[in-house]
């Protein structure tokens, strides 16, 4: 394993540093001058790794104002999936499918946690956002993505967990950007609206099979459009 340059090792100290003195998104970090004396490094190599860290959304540099701690949103990691799946996808392979499977297996995998005491106005929200599908169904004759991808973030709203909710948004973000080069098909918009509201009627019912069982028949058709052959079989 080759090691480590300057600039990676003082990318690592960086975030050991955020780490020690628990900084947050916004907090202000030492200035160049003051990183090169603590780490012992020279500008050039503080720069780099400065400028590295803030393509990962670890570090923001504001000109004229100082560093701080960044975002730390998985956007780079949501355009990271984007551009494998689409490379992957202009060599015949099946990136978009992978994408999906690997979005199946969360959601499958926590749809029945969501049954144990989701709050009556996350229901009423997902209603809501139902009966805008059929409303769009109706007069488009196609269920807006913003809308199924609003419901799906919504669905998970009561559990709490900010990480799924941005890793969830990647995976959606991610799929959008693949979409923009490959022609998946279009299910029959009143399936999707009948697929979504069987999901929240068993949400609703605190039945966590039979939502886990809705989960993974909308799946079906998703897969059923990326992958054909899937269903021929």
């Amino acid at each position: 394993m080759a090691r480590p340059t300057m600039a990676q090792d003082i990318e690592r100290r960086i975030k050991e540093l955020i780490l020690g003195r628990r900084l947050g998104p916004g907090d202000p970090l030492p200035t160049e001058t003051e990183l090169m004396e603590l780490f012992s490094a020279g500008r050039v190599s503080v720069r780099e790794a400065l400028k590295a860290l803030q393509a990962v959304n670890v570090v923001e540099i504001r000109r004229g104002f100082g560093t701080f701690v960044g975002s730390l949103s998985l956007s780079p990691f949501a355009e990271g999936l984007a551009f494998r799946a689409a490379v992957r996808h202009r060599q015949g392979e099946p990136g978009l499918l992978e994408l999906m499977k690997v979005r199946e297996a969360l959601e499958t995998g926590l749809v029945g946690a969501v049954t144990a005491g989701v709050p009556a106005e996350d229901l009423a929200v997902l209603r809501a956002l139902v009966a805008t599908m059929e409303a769009e169904a109706a007069e488009g004759g196609r269920v807006a993505r913003a809308t199924d991808r609003a419901f799906h973030l919504a669905l998970y709203a009561s559990l709490d967990n900010h990480l799924l909710s941005e890793v969830l948004d990647a995976f959606w973000a991610a799929m959008d950007r693949v979409r923009e080069d490959v022609d998946d098909g279009h299910q029959d918009p009143s399936v999707t609206c009948a697929q979504h509201h069987e999901i929240v009627e068993a949400v609703a019912a605190a039945d966590g099979a039979r939502a886990v069982r809705a989960m993974r028949t909308h799946f079906d058709g998703i897969r059923g459009r990326l992958d054909p052959q899937s269903v021929s079989a």
